[in-house]
C-alpha cells in the first residue's frame, strides 16, 4: 500500500505555527476530535478559508457537514497570509477577456465584486472582529508600467463600472508610501487589510454555530469511492460521507493527482517589525492601507493595530522553510523602506500557498461527487470564502457559479506533479530576473 510520507514545511502540527496572527489572538475556537468513526453528508477535507466557509454555507441549510483539518483550524495559509484584500482575480481583465471571451469575463468580474462583499456579509452577519480596515494600493515598481496601469483603471471604471479605483502618479504616491521604489500605482477603496487568522476562526465559529463538525488533528490519509458514497480514512478514523470537497489548497500533497498536476506549492514569507510608534508607522503609510507592488515576486506590507509593519517578500519552491526567515524577509524590506535598518524583527515565519498555471483558481467536480477548489494564487483572503459559498451551493443544486469557475480552463504544469518543480523553478526565476529590469 502506498505511504503517504508529508515534507517537512507540509507536516501537520498540533499547534498554530508561531506567528504575530497566533501571538495576537486569544479566542480559538473549541473543535472536536475524531474519536469514532462517523457518517455525514458532505465531509470538507481542510479546515482554511475554503472548507470552512463550504461546511458554514452548508451547515445554513441544515447539511449534515463535516470538516476534517490535519493540524487546527486556520493553520495552513488561511492563518499565515499577509491579510490582504484584493478586488478582482489574479488577471486582468484583458488577459480574461483574450482567453475567456467578453461575456465570460463580465460574470467573472461580477463574481470577484460579489466575493469582496461576501467578506463583509462575513465579518458583519458573525461579528468577526478581524482589524478590518479599507484601502489597498497598488505600486509599479518602473515607472514605465503607468500607462497601461491608468489604461487598466480606465477600463474597469468606463467598462466595468467600478467607481472605486483611482491612479496615483508619482507625486501622489509617495505622499502616501514613504519610500522611493515606485512610480504611480492604483488606489483602491474597496481594497484593504484584516488579521487573516481571527478571520479564519470567526468563519469556523459562524460554522459551528449551525451546526458543522469541525475536527482537528486529523490527518487525512485515503480518499476512496464505495458504493453510494466515500470513504475517507484518517489517522483518527474513518468517516463515510455521500460527497467529498478537497480545500486544501497547497496541502493537497499526494491525495489525488488529477488536483496536484494543476496546484503547486509555494512558500512565501513575512517579518513583522517591533511597534514603531504612530508617527514613525504613519511615514511609511501614512493612510494606512495596504501595498503591493507590481513585481513577480511581489513584496506586499501594511501597517498593523499596535503600529508595526508588516512585510511580505521573497518565496521559495522547496519543501522547506530557511532557516531564518528574518533574514531571509529583512533584505526585501529593506529595499523598500532603507530607512528601517535600526528596527528589529520581532516574528518571522513561512507558508505554504497553492498556485496554478494561469494563476486562476481550480475549481471542478473531479467526479461524481467528488469535488476540488483551490489554487487562489494569493488571493485566497477574498476569493476562497466565496468560492466556498459556490461549492456549497452547487452541491445544493444551485450551480450556476461552480460552473461559471469550472468552465474556466486550468492545465496542468508541465511534467505534471512529477516535473512541475524544476520547469515552475525556472520560470519563478526567469520572471524573477526580470524584475531587476
Amino acid at each position: 500500500m502506498f505511504r503517504r510520507v508529508t515534507p517537512q514545511a507540509l507536516l501537520p502540527s498540533a499547534n498554530h505555527a508561531p506567528s504575530f496572527y497566533t501571538e495576537t489572538t486569544q479566542d480559538f475556537p473549541i473543535a472536536r476530535d475524531l474519536s469514532a468513526d462517523t457518517h455525514c453528508d458532505v465531509c470538507v477535507v481542510g479546515g482554511g478559508y475554503t472548507g470552512l466557509s463550504t461546511a458554514l454555507h452548508l451547515a445554513k441549510r441544515g447539511v449534515d457537514v463535516v470538516v476534517l483539518e490535519q493540524s487546527r483550524i486556520g493553520w495552513g495559509a488561511s492563518g499565515r497570509n499577509g491579510g490582504q484584500i484584493h478586488v478582482g482575480l489574479r488577471q486582468d481583465v484583458d488577459w480574461l477577456e483574450s482567453h475567456v471571451g467578453a461575456a465570460r469575463t463580465r460574470k467573472l468580474w461580477d463574481f470577484a465584486i460579489a466575493a469582496r462583499d461576501h467578506l463583509d456579509w462575513l465579518v458583519n452577519a458573525y461579528a468577526i472582529d478581524c482589524d478590518l480596515q479599507t484601502g489597498l494600493i497598488h505600486a509599479d515598481h518602473r515607472a514605465r508600467f503607468g500607462r497601461h496601469t491608468q489604461q487598466q483603471v480606465e477600463r474597469l471604471r468606463d467598462k466595468y463600472a467600478y467607481q472605486h479605483i483611482r491612479y496615483l502618479g508619482t507625486e501622489a504616491l509617495r505622499e502616501i508610501v514613504g519610500s522611493s521604489s515606485y512610480y504611480g500605482g492604483t488606489y483602491d477603496t474597496r481594497g484593504g487589510h484584516l488579521h487573516p487568522l481571527k478571520y479564519a476562526l470567526g468563519i469556523a465559529r459562524a460554522a459551528i454555530s449551525h451546526g458543522a463538525n469541525i475536527f482537528e488533528g486529523c490527518h487525512v490519509k485515503r480518499v476512496e469511492a464505495r458504493s453510494g458514497g466515500w470513504r475517507v480514512t484518517t489517522g483518527q478514523g474513518m468517516v463515510t460521507a455521500d460527497r467529498v470537497v478537497y480545500a486544501c489548497n497547497g496541502y493537497m500533497y499526494k491525495l489525488d493527482e488529477r488536483v496536484e498536476r494543476r496546484v503547486m506549492p509555494i512558500n512565501n514569507y513575512i517579518a513583522v517589525t517591533e511597534p514603531l510608534g504612530r508617527v514613525r508607522a504613519l511615514s511609511l503609510i501614512s493612510n494606512g492601507a495596504a501595498v503591493s507592488d507590481s513585481r513577480f515576486v511581489v513584496n506586499y506590507f501594511r501597517l498593523t493595530a499596535d503600529d508595526r509593519l508588516l512585510f511580505g517578500g521573497g518565496e521559495n519552491y522547496r519543501y522547506r522553510f530557511p532557516r531564518d526567515i528574518a533574514a531571509f524577509v529583512r533584505p526585501h524590506m529593506l529595499a523598500v523602506y532603507p530607512q528601517l535598518r535600526d528596527v528589529r524583527i520581532d516574528y518571522a515565519w513561512g507558508g505554504t500557498l497553492g498556485i496554478t498555471p494561469t494563476r486562476m483558481p481550480y475549481v471542478a467536480e473531479l467526479e461524481q461527487g467528488l469535488y476540488s477548489a483551490s489554487g487562489f494564487s494569493g488571493l485566497g483572503v477574498v476569493l476562497a470564502p466565496f468560492v466556498g459559498k459556490a461549492v456549497a451551493d452547487a452541491l445544493c443544486g444551485d450551480r450556476e457559479q461552480f460552473e461559471l469557475l469550472s468552465g474556466v480552463t486550468v492545465p496542468s504544469f508541465p511534467g505534471g506533479s512529477r516535473l512541475r518543480w524544476p520547469t515552475l523553478v525556472a520560470g519563478m526565476f526567469y520572471y524573477a530576473l526580470r524584475d531587476l529590469i
